[in-house]
């Protein structure tokens, strides 16, 4: 079931743009709503999970937390060597040609790395918050991965493929992090390079500068709901 909630997730945000059509300002309010979301969730379970004790049978679940905040800026670097390929579209911005009618091979490897890297916690969690948190961020960015692609020079046929492969990746990395004893192993250290992941991509989402540095009473609204039903949920 978690594996087709991941999947569905991102083919919801091609639905809607092929339907829908969604308007440029709802978008940046979901993303809001999502980033918002999303960090929240990092800090109240996710930090809480690396910093903590160990669970019991496991021994090497004893990390020095030095080396976990270690980790932690080590996602937040790798975030945005990923975002070089990119151009942000992890956060909602992608700034290729879109005239263009080549593949975007670096766009396609920089998101299935970023989208694997997604589905690895979720293992870890007993709760199901993150994957929540995981499935409200992702279709916001699937809806401007979808409209960059389908308003693109690509034909169809290989702007859909992208976006179903995509939709695979995080059900890849929740797949790897059960079924390999690497990823069972250093469940702490690689849940803090996700840490510092989410950490890159929520705050520039909440905190990215609106035109002319007005205050946005719609966006900070998206914001404190999605915090809030964050803070409830936990």
């Amino acid at each position: 079931m978690i594996y087709i909630l991941l999947i569905t997730s991102v083919l919801i945000g091609a639905v809607l743009v092929s339907i829908f059509k969604p308007k440029q300002n709802a978008v940046r309010l979901l993303l809001s709503f999502s980033g918002a979301y999303l960090l929240a969730i990092t800090i109240l379970h996710l930090v809480p999970e690396v910093f903590g004790p160990a669970h019991i049978g496991h021994a090497h679940d004893v990390v020095d937390p030095k080396t976990v905040g270690t980790f932690i800026l080590a996602g937040i670097l790798i975030q945005s060597i990923l975002e070089s390929f990119s151009k942000g579209a992890e956060h909602g911005h992608i700034h290729h040609h879109s005239n263009s009618s080549e593949f975007p091979w670096l766009l396609f490897i920089s998101l299935s790395l970023h989208s694997f890297s997604e589905g690895i916690p979720i293992s870890y969690q007993e709760d199901s918050e993150l994957l929540w948190a995981i499935i409200v961020h992702k279709i916001p960015i699937s809806i401007v991965l979808a409209t960059f692609l389908l308003n693109s020079k690509i034909s169809k046929s290989y702007s859909y493929l992208f976006i179903f492969l995509f939709a695979l990746m995080s059900p890849l990395g929740l797949f790897a992090s059960e079924k390999f004893d690497f990823f069972i192993h250093y469940h702490k250290e690689i849940t803090s390079i996700t840490i510092g992941i989410f950490l890159h991509i929520s705050t520039i989402i909440l905190f990215e500068s609106s035109k002319d540095h007005k205050f946005n009473y719609s966006k900070f609204i998206a914001i404190l709901v999605g915090m809030g039903i964050a803070f409830i949920g936990s």
